[in-house]
Formats: C-alpha cells, sequence, structure tokens
C-alpha cells in the first residue's frame, strides 16, 4: 500500500507548477512567442559575471575533491564563515559559521526548519497571501497551519488578526518580505509591532514561539526600500535564504539556514537544525556551487531590469482598468481579477495565451499573481491581449 498523501502530493502539482508545464506544450503547438507565460518565477536576469568567472576559475584549478567530493553535513567550513561574515557586516548580528547550515535552496532551509522545530499538531502561522507550497512543508513536518488575514488594499500584515490567531500551540511563524506573491515590503513598523506581539505571548506561554524568515527575495527592492532584517528585531529567529532569486540560479539548488545566535538555548536549535537535515536527507549542499558563493560574496544582479519590467506592466495595467498592489521587491505583480472567481478570471486569460496564477492556494481569493521576471519585450507583446481582456469585462 502506497502513502496516500504522497500518492495525492504527486497526482496534483502545485497550481504554479500545473500552469508552467501546459505553458510548456503550448509553445510547442503555436510556438513560444505566442505564449505569454507569466506563471513562474524563473528569474530572466543573467547571472552577475562573477559567478561565470567563478565557475571557471574552480573547475580549472581547483581539486576535484573540493568541487566534486563531499562537504561536511551542514556545509564546507570555509564556506560557512564567508556567509557569517557577510550577514555580520551587513547586519550586525554576531553569527559564525556554527550558526550556518548550508541547503539545497529555501524549500530546503523552510523543510528542515519546520522539521527542527515543529512536533506533531504543533501551529505555525503564516501570512497570507503566502507561497503555496508552505502548507505542504508544514504539514509534512506533522504541524498545523493557521493564517493570518492582511490589511485590505495594502497587504501589510494584520496585526490584531495575527495576534488573535496565536495559542498555547503556536511554535512557529514564517515572515515572507518581499512577499510571493504580492512583492509588498513589511514596513519596519509592521516588523516591530509582529515582534513585540511574539514576545508577549512567549512570556505568556512560558516557551520560545520561532520566527523563520524566508528571505530568497532580500535584494531584490527597488529604489530606497530597505527590508528589515529580523534577527536585529526578535531573537528567536531563524533565517531561511536562497541564492535562487538574488544571483539567478535557481536551478542549482544553493542555499542556507542562519539560526539566530541570540535564539533560546540557540545551540539545541542548531543541532536540531542539523538532526532534521539529516532525516530528511539534506546533507552535503552541492560542493561546486558552495565554493562559487563563498567566492562571489558580494554579488548581485542588476534589479533595475526587474523595476523596468514592473513599471511598465504595473503602469498599463492600471490604465486599462485592473487593480493591482504596487510592489516594493520581489518579481511579481498581484492583481484582482476583474471577476470574483479568480480561475474563471484565469481561464478567461488563457484564452488569450495570457497565463497568470490564480491565489486561491495563496490565502487570498479573487486575486492573480503576474510573474514579470521574462524578457521586456514579452511583457510587451503582452499588453494588447490584457487590453482587450480588460475590455471584455467593461
Amino acid at each position: 500500500m502506497l502513502n496516500e498523501k504522497m500518492l495525492a502530493l504527486g497526482s496534483k502539482r502545485s497550481i504554479i507548477r500545473e500552469i508552467f508545464e501546459y505553458c510548456k506544450t503550448r509553445a510547442a503547438e503555436i510556438g513560444a512567442d505566442k505564449v505569454f507565460d507569466f506563471s513562474i518565477g524563473n528569474p530572466s536576469v543573467e547571472p552577475p559575471k562573477e559567478i561565470a568567472n567563478a565557475i571557471v576559475d574552480l573547475v580549472n584549478n581547483a581539486s576535484p575533491v573540493l568541487l566534486h567530493g563531499y562537504t561536511s553535513a551542514q556545509g564546507d567550513f570555509g564556506v560557512r564563515k564567508a556567509i557569517a561574515d557577510e550577514i555580520n557586516a551587513k547586519f550586525g548580528a554576531g553569527v559564525d559559521a556554527n550558526n550556518i547550515y548550508m541547503t539545497c535552496g529555501a524549500a530546503a532551509s523552510l523543510t528542515i526548519s519546520l522539521r527542527a522545530l515543529l512536533n506533531p499538531g504543533e501551529e505555525c502561522i503564516v501570512f497570507a497571501p503566502f507561497f503555496t507550497e508552505y502548507r505542504v512543508f508544514i504539514e509534512n513536518a506533522q504541524g498545523r497551519v493557521v493564517v493570518s488575514t492582511p490589511m485590505e488594499k495594502t497587504f501589510q500584515i494584520d496585526v490584531c488578526d495575527f495576534e488573535s490567531k496565536i495559542t498555547e500551540n503556536t511554535k512557529a511563524v514564517i515572515m515572507n518580505s518581499p512577499n510571493n506573491p504580492s512583492g509588498v515590503v513589511y514596513s519596519e513598523d509592521t516588523i516591530k509591532a509582529v515582534c513585540a506581539v511574539l514576545e508577549k505571548k512567549q512570556k505568556e506561554y512560558g516557551h520560545p514561539i520561532f520566527l523563520i524568515a524566508d528571505e530568497p527575495y532580500r535584494e531584490l527592492v527597488f529604489g530606497d526600500v530597505t527590508v528589515p532584517y529580523l534577527m536585529n528585531y526578535y531573537d528567536n529567529t531563524i533565517v531561511c535564504y536562497s541564492y535562487s532569486k538574488a544571483l539567478s540560479l535557481p536551478g542549482e539548488r544553493i542555499g542556507y539556514i542562519a539560526v539566530n545566535p541570540k535564539a533560546q538555548d540557540a545551540q539545541s536549535v542548531y543541532l536540531a537544525v542539523c538532526g532534521a537535515g539529516r532525516s530528511l536527507g539534506y546533507v552535503c549542499a552541492p560542493s561546486l556551487f558552495q565554493q562559487v558563493i563563498k567566492n562571489t560574496i558580494g554579488a548581485k544582479v542588476d534589479v533595475n531590469i526587474y523595476k523596468e519590467n514592473r513599471d511598465i506592466l504595473y503602469n498599463a495595467l492600471t490604465e486599462y482598468g485592473y487593480e493591482c498592489v504596487q510592489p516594493d521587491g520581489a518579481f511579481y505583480l498581484f492583481v484582482k481579477a476583474l471577476e470574483s472567481d479568480a480561475y474563471k478570471f484565469f481561464e478567461k486569460a488563457k484564452s488569450k495565451e495570457i497565463l497568470v496564477v490564480p491565489c486561491d492556494d495563496f490565502g487570498v481569493k479573487g486575486y492573480v499573481r503576474i510573474a514579470y521576471c521574462v524578457d521586456k519585450q514579452r511583457i510587451i507583446n503582452a499588453l494588447p491581449a490584457f487590453k482587450a481582456l480588460a475590455e471584455e469585462y467593461k
């Protein structure tokens, strides 16, 4: 007899992946230039030149054991030290190599962290709108998902609603800023308010509540917007980071977990992370790309390309009559569907070869997500179809 839950997950992909796979089939039928795919957060911006240079240098000059052999289970010490040094230089967080665990991207970071923290039946709060796979990750760790409803229009956290969702069973909270799918960056005032609530509730219930910072989009912000570093606001913080978006390396699967050294019994938390990684088989992240990261600390993509895409799309859609949340970061536009049923709107958009993601599974009904991390020309070519779609609803 198979595990029925795993069979169900394998039989039906996430809505994002379903649309992404449909796009590949449709592109083969009518040509990729005729399909306006905005389904998946697959960066179109080239990785920084330092990445290619580092790969070539390592392949030509480093030993095969360093590049292709096993590292320590939690990652190469020198790599972890370089990451810790960068965190301290930027944020003064006081971490060291033994607070860092190298992972295969943010998904591995989250699943490891949740497995390390949650006992069966304990609750993890997520802020809507949220990345759909949070539910899968939490439930796989035998936890229970609790959804906090956001402020209308701004999609900032509704702190009163959040506080009302905390119970004696609350063990963790996931915060994703810049947010997928909205692109919203949570303000410092919001962060302070959330952390004040957590401090109060920890004392009330007599046990730690951990804040998991999911940060794959940290560097993708526009203008003078800054993203508060949560370790500096709340001691019981674990940071889950990925280089997938910041360096345009999603297929390389490289990231890390950073445990705040000021967390309650931080050493035990880190050891639980190591144990969770072991239990899940997430040990020894890809050796070559551990070294690439070490040798390219500080590199980043050109976020102005994403900003230009955002501005073209946001300005055009609002002109056509769409209601959108103007994002300060990431590379997603959160758009109110032109009818109450986001899936019906998705189907009408699909009939015009526009592929967007209905967001009911993200915890907010009636919206769709548009990933604008695509070639600028695709956005420009899609605008007449977006305009025609809007006119159908007038």
